[in-house]
């Protein structure tokens, strides 16, 4: 059995590909209606596996802190602004300000991590 390495590049798209899909079963939970609805638990748990999976493949090559912040900083902003636009959770400035501060965490490790 081949496990699977991923290079440098691609380690560094693998997080903010798992936030993407954090930010999918996240709104696949709301969408859920409290878990009474078959079709999207599936769903959630589908998306939420692979999500969980990405990561792991990334640490592979990235530090651990910057690929676990990429991820969850990408899922939590995600879900933050979809929460606001399509669901109309409030978007007042307190909330916007510490999106832009998980952003902003995100993109400092980064920079710092390379």
């Amino acid at each position: 059995m081949t496990t699977l390495t991923p290079s440098s590049a691609q380690a560094g798209w693998l997080p903010g590909a798992a936030g993407l899909l954090e930010v999918a079963w996240a709104v696949g939970m709301k969408c859920a209606n409290g878990f009474s609805r078959p079709l999207p638990i599936l769903l959630v748990l589908a998306v939420a596996l692979a999500s969980f999976a990405l990561p792991g493949l990334a640490m592979k090559a990235l530090p651990v802190g910057t690929a676990y912040a990429a991820w969850v900083g990408i899922g939590a902003a995600g879900a933050a602004l979809l929460g606001a636009v399509p669901f109309g959770e409030p978007a007042t400035l307190a909330r916007v300000g510490c999106v832009l501060l998980i952003v902003a965490g995100v993109v400092g490790l980064k920079l710092i991590d390379g």
